[in-house]
């Protein structure tokens, strides 16, 4: 699904990500871990045109995409959450939700004034299927709730309604349980297997490692911008790199 060669990123000269290369394979969950500062937020950014990758390659169902623009790349199938929430405050949990399928609204504005049939029915279309995507994460109580008075918890189960609206090959989750209760972790833990089980492409950045061994197939483990590891959950639990950049840290201090 998705192919890393060599990539690089450079802030004024200073490496965040170098020579990063693996792939995503389809209908799998691929779980990205590291350190705080391991460049893991920044990879996902160069892969959805956030960021400009200063070379290397990303080779997404096997066309370069690297520094296309963002809404270039969405359009092809690649949806995304932030690891800080980029909700719209003022709007209800509806229309956040709606924004996910921007790039299925149309562009025309001629079309926009008359309010043609054609385009009545296509809005009734996409309302249905941001109220699907609501009902999945146990949200369709709060569909006009202006999403700023929401719990935290919800907010994000918000986000990742409107990451999966548009049906996307390929779904980049940056932190989705973080900060998150145990509760709620647990409850979106199990909508993260449904949607394997579905057979969507995932890719997540996470530090919650009880969540990442239990349901990644494959871990890419990221240490100052480079990858130190990568295979199935055990085979990385058991890597000596791993378990002193990473692992090892986390149950020092836990």
């Amino acid at each position: 699904m998705l192919r890393l060669d060599h990539l690089c990123k450079n802030f004024g000269g200073l490496p965040a990500l170098s020579d990063v290369s693996f792939t995503v394979p389809k209908g799998k969950v691929t779980a990205l871990i590291g350190p705080n500062g391991a460049g893991k937020s920044t990879l996902i950014n160069c892969i959805t045109g956030v960021l400009p990758a200063t070379s290397g390659s990303v080779l997404f169902k096997g066309h370069e995409i690297v520094n296309l623009a963002s809404h270039k790349i969405s359009a092809l199938g690649i949806s995304r959450t932030f690891q800080n929430l980029r909700l719209f405050p003022r709007l209800s949990v509806l229309d956040n939700v709606m924004t996910g399928l921007t790039c299925e609204g149309g562009h025309s504005m001629i079309m926009a004034m008359l309010r043609l049939p054609y385009l009545r029915h296509r809005e009734r279309q996409l309302k249905l299927r941001s109220l699907e995507a609501l009902d999945y994460f146990d949200l369709s109580d709060k569909i006009y709730w202006p999403a700023e008075i929401l719990a935290y918890g919800d907010k994000k189960r918000v986000e990742l309604a409107r990451a999966i609206v548009g049906k996307p090959d390929l779904l980049l989750l940056d932190e989705p349980v973080a900060g998150l209760n145990g509760e709620e972790t647990a409850a979106v833990g199990d909508q993260l297997k449904l949607l394997r089980r579905a057979g969507h492409t995932l890719m997540l950045v996470e530090h919650d490692m009880d969540l990442v061994m239990e349901i990644a197939d494959q871990v890419v483990v990221l240490d100052s911008g480079r990858c130190i590891a990568t295979g199935t959950a055990d085979e990385v639990r058991r890597n000596p790199l791993v378990l002193e950049a990473y692992l090892g840290r986390m149950e020092a201090t836990a």
